[in-house]
């Protein structure tokens, strides 16, 4: 009978299902890794309630149709860009920015806490109404004094800036890894050790945001959904993890995962490998 199934069996019951998805294309399983997809315990501090969410919006923004007339800067106009949107149009927004050297960041395509500041400058710079919200007088204004963003502007392969640590972040061992700048500090008592650019889950797969613990590790490891390779592997929450990703290092911010943190540098994940331990706090934030 199946009840005298090993360590080693149950393990490979577990759904590690990380592995790479296809530019719009999400899988048949369920948004989230089935449960207990460690052998050790399950991390001790829960998820903060937010699991199975990806981002605060729930659809982006729909650009708004080109107008002829001279749009309004008045407080009340409604905004096509705002703090938790996530779009295409965001990230060349964020490039435009970065033009004016009101970001250094890469662009994400998420409009966050950076955004809207850099916004609220420009805005203050030029007599609009500092809302920190784009609206079309923000966006014709933005695009008048920039030029069409490059593909490498939109999407650069040089490595990203690493946000402001969360406060969470800041005592002990900690993977401290943002969505909005996607990055991975790895921290030691408030000092970064060493950093990285990571990626996430899709929409139907979204990587989970909390504070968790890694509960077990594996150098080699295979999902056992989708049969992919997952190389240094450090699980904190059931089936999800940070590892490395050729495909990933391959196609860039193109792709997306199927809820794990992916790694494209492998050289300095296989580093960070070796110094985290089991036990070690992991924080994924906006």
């Amino acid at each position: 009978m199946i009840r005298t199934l090993g360590l080693a069996a149950a393990v490979a019951l577990a759904a590690t299902g990380c592995g790479p998805q296809k530019s719009g294309a999400g899988p048949a399983s369920p948004s989230s890794p089935v449960a207990g997809g460690s052998p050790a315990a399950s991390p001790s501090t829960p998820d903060d309630g937010k699991a199975g969410a990806s981002s605060p919006a729930a659809s982006p923004s729909q650009p708004p149709s080109p107008s002829s007339s001279a749009p309004s800067s008045s407080p009340g106009v409604k905004p096509i860009m705002a703090n938790g949107d996530e779009s295409d149009q965001i990230r060349d927004l964020q490039a435009r920015l970065r033009q004016l050297k009101l970001v250094s960041t890469a662009p994400t395509g998420f409009y966050g806490s950076k955004t809207t500041a850099a916004v609220k400058t420009f805005q203050s710079q030029h007599g609009l109404a500092a809302t920190g919200a784009v609206d079309e007088a923000t966006w014709q204004k933005v695009q008048g004094l920039t030029k069409k963003p490059t593909e490498d502007e939109l999407r650069p392969p040089t490595t990203n800036e690493v946000d402001a640590p969360d406060p969470r972040c800041m005592q002990g061992r900690v993977m401290c890894i943002s969505k909005e700048s996607r990055t991975l500090a790895w921290m030691i008592d408030g000092k970064v050790v060493s950093t990285m650019d990571v990626r996430f889950g899709s929409e139907n797969t979204p990587t989970r945001e909390g504070e968790f613990q890694v509960g077990w590790k594996a150098k080699e490891w295979t999902s056992t959904i989708y049969h992919t390779s997952m190389p240094y592997s450090m699980f904190f929450s059931e089936g999800q993890a940070v590892h490395y990703s050729s495909d990933f290092a391959a196609r860039g911010y193109a792709g997306a995962s199927h809820g794990c943190v992916n790694v494209r540098d492998k050289a300095k994940l296989s580093a960070l490998f070796d110094q985290v331990k089991v036990g070690d706090k992991v924080v994924v934030y906006w």
